[in-house]
């Protein structure tokens, strides 16, 4: 089976640290966050991966090259312009025509059973097989509906309680995986599908679609099997930075520390950091407090300074200031 992973998007939500890399770029405990998807893939026996580019797409060729040092073989498909979730299939259609084949979005982390989907997605002899999970914390994602047979029958509007959390992160005086309210939790995409080559009858040609708003619902009026595969396993998105924060914290090694640290760190012994997550070659000056903070790489933070939730970013790197304030040498952007 072959498998695309989507890593074409701005990362908008993640700026200002996809100004110079592409949000699966990103570092995530130290690797970049799309080496991720690919062992996660390769786990299942899944070797043969094609990677969609568009937004500094170097970023990614860097970080994976020819994907030999992680056990696949990775084909590039490279995006002049932003094409959506299924168009960027449409250019890739022939090389996945002949089986079921898998799709992923490049920016999760997850221990989901793609066996057991797989498995599932063939014995329903389904078009499109989605993975689903419970939004307890009633998160920004669309509800997707699901009648008695387990095939989804619509995508909706978004909860009415969204939540600031990571999907599966705790809320103060919360454990995880338990809902605000008492009403039953709806149910959210995870970004992980396995489909029929059936699916490009579908999909528009050469141009601009969306899975869930322009392919699927097709499909389902036409009364193909659009089929929901529940999982409650682990899944944590990074799409932006309060996500990102709160997964790095959660899922680093040392559980003693609140602090992750990329090579060539340097944090003064008088430094206070709390909850903070530093990219390679950082500098903390003296008395230089950070907490809930996202550094990005080569950032020097000056002695004595005191920030709190907020991404830093050497203002250099960044061509267009969207929010945030210059104070120095750094662009600080605070965490909404």
């Amino acid at each position: 089976m072959k498998a695309f992973i989507l890593a074409a998007g701005l990362g908008t939500r993640l700026w200002p640290l996809t100004e110079d890399r592409t949000k699966a770029s990103i570092p995530f405990l130290n690797r970049p966050l799309i080496a991720y998807s690919v062992e996660y893939l390769a786990r299942f026996g899944i070797r043969d991966i094609i990677v969609n580019l568009h937004h500094q797409p170097e970023s990614i060729r860097h970080a994976l090259g020819d994907g030999s040092s992680l056990g696949v073989r990775l084909t590039y498909s490279y995006e002049p312009e932003i094409l959506g979730t299924s168009g960027a299939l449409d250019v890739m259609r022939e090389h996945l025509a002949d089986d079921d084949f898998l799709v992923i979005n490049g920016k999760i982390i997850t221990n989901i059973d793609l066996a057991e989907t797989i498995a599932e997605h063939r014995r329903q002899q389904a078009i499109a097989t989605l993975v689903l999970r419970e939004n307890s914390l009633r998160e920004h994602f669309s509800i997707v509906e699901v009648d008695e047979r387990n095939r989804i029958t619509r995508f909706a509007g978004f909860p009415e309680a969204a939540h600031s959390h990571a999907a599966g992160a705790e809320t103060p005086g919360e454990p995880a995986g338990v809902a605000p309210t008492n009403t039953a939790a709806p149910l959210m995409f995870t970004g992980i599908q396995v489909l029929s080559p059936r699916i490009f009858r579908y999909i528009p040609r050469g141009r601009f679609s969306h899975s869930t708003i322009h392919v699927y619902p097709q499909a389902i009026a036409a009364g193909e099997a659009v089929i929901a595969h529940v999982s409650n396993r682990d899944w944590y998105e990074m799409s932006t930075i309060a996500r990102y924060l709160e997964a790095s914290l959660r899922l680093m090694n040392d559980r003693e520390s609140s602090v992750i640290a990329g090579a060539n760190c340097t944090i003064d012994a008088s430094a206070r950091l709390e909850r903070a997550v530093l990219w390679d070659n950082v500098t903390v000056d003296a008395e230089a407090r950070l907490r809930e903070c996202v550094v990005g790489e080569g950032v020097r933070i000056p002695a004595g300074v005191s920030i709190e939730r907020a991404v830093i970013v050497r203002r250099e790197i960044v061509r267009q200031i969207e929010r945030g304030d210059v104070v120095g040498e750094n662009l600080i952007v605070p965490i909404g």
